[in-house]
This record gives C-alpha cells, structure tokens and sequence, in this order.
C-alpha cells in the first residue's frame, strides 16, 4: 500500500481574547511507501505528531487529501474508516494507551476482539505471545497494566500495532520510555518490518533512529524536508 498526502494541511482555532489560527502542519505533500522506513525529526510543536495523525486516517486535514492506493480515506464514512484503519493501518501512538482493564495478552489482541471473531482471536494468540518474545516482554501476558513498567507498556503497545501484519505503521516516538538495549531492539524490529513491505512512518527524537533509516526527513514550523 502506498500511502500520498497532497496539499495536506492542519490549522486549529484558538478563542479567546482575540480569536486567531494556528498553523500545525502548512501544506504539505508526502509519499510513503512500502517496504521503507521513514524517520521524521524534529522539535516539539514542530507537527510532527499532527502530520501523523493525518496520514493515519485520526485527524481530518484542514485542507488537502490522504490517499490510500489512491482512494481518499477522508471521503469514507466513520464506520467505514474505522475498518479500515483496523485492517491495514497500525498506530503506537504517545503515551500510555493500555485498556487497564484488560491483561496484557488481552491488550495486544484488541483490534480482534473488536474486529473479529472469536476464533480469530484464539488464532491471534500465538502471534502475540512471538511479538511479546521478540520485544522482550514474554511471560507477562496475564499481567494487568498496572503491574507494567513504562517501558513495558511501551512494548505492548508496539505489539498491538503490529499483530495484524499492517500494510502501513505509524510510531509516535516508539522508543519513549526503554533504556538503551530496548531501544535498539525496538529500532531493529521496526527496519524488519519494512523490510518485510510493511511502510513504516517514525516519529522520534532518538537520534538513533537515523541510522535505521531509509529516508530521514525533518520538520520545522509546520513544514517538512529531507535531511
């Protein structure tokens, strides 16, 4: 799936005092593809977590179209998008996103629990407990989130975006919360997945990240370019 964002564009409304709009992403064009890995950069507030958002069908551009093999993903209804986002696009967003009242193994295979049936989610099963390996946190699948550490929760929810093998995945500072070894693990794991024609969008500040990269690219006041 090759993913193209024409003239996308994201302003907010401010009331206040004196009502004015924000800029978050300026108008901006961009193809992701399958099968690379793209690191965007950037400061704070720079919009790289706005223009995220938009390519992954979860924020409605200001102006502009995301296309999905050339269908507009914005022209879909709610019901519509949502489907589609659950069977080809995958999110680790910021922050921690764990339902806390659900174990861990639970978490992981949510989208089929939402999505499917339930022997599609006992055939899920397997695939969670090999990601829990391959990124270090196997043997914690009956745990409760409140039992995790930061950096656990950050891997759950890395295995949750990837369980459904998405044509495209979208990681908001993936790394956010793991030490050094976790850190590279993680990076890795992403360059494999691209590797394996999955198109693969990175956020981050980890400076690492660059080294992993097919296309390193860099945002600034809303704008993005190539490094």
């Amino acid at each position: 799936m090759t993913i193209t964002a024409t003239g996308v564009c994201k302003d907010f409304i401010r009331q206040g005092k004196n009502t004015n709009k924000l800029t978050a992403v300026s108008p901006t064009d961009i193809t992701i593809e399958a099968g690379k890995l793209y690191v965007l950069m950037g400061r704070s507030g720079s919009g790289k977590t706005t223009l995220l958002n938009m390519l992954a069908g979860l924020l409605t551009p200001s102006s502009g179209k995301v296309l999905c093999d050339g269908e507009d993903i914005y022209a879909l209804d709610d019901e519509k998008l949502s489907r589609f986002r659950c069977e080809h696009i995958g999110v680790i967003p910021q922050g921690q996103t764990a339902v806390h009242s659900l174990n861990v193994l639970e978490n992981i295979c949510l989208s089929y629990m939402l999505y499917g049936s339930l022997k599609e989610r006992e055939a899920a099963y397997p695939a969670a407990r090999e990601l829990m390996r391959k990124l270090g946190i196997a043997g914690l699948e009956n745990e409760m989130p409140s039992a995790l550490s930061g950096g656990e929760l950050r891997r759950v929810a890395i295995a949750r975006a990837m369980l459904r093998k998405p044509d495209v995945l979208f990681a908001d500072e993936p790394t956010c919360d793991l030490d050094d070894e976790n850190t590279a693990l993680v990076l890795q794991t992403l360059k494999e997945t691209a590797q394996s024609s999955t198109a693969v969008f990175v956020v981050t500040h980890e400076r690492d990240a660059v080294g992993y990269a097919d296309i390193c690219l860099n945002m600034s006041g809303g704008s993005i370019g190539k490094q």
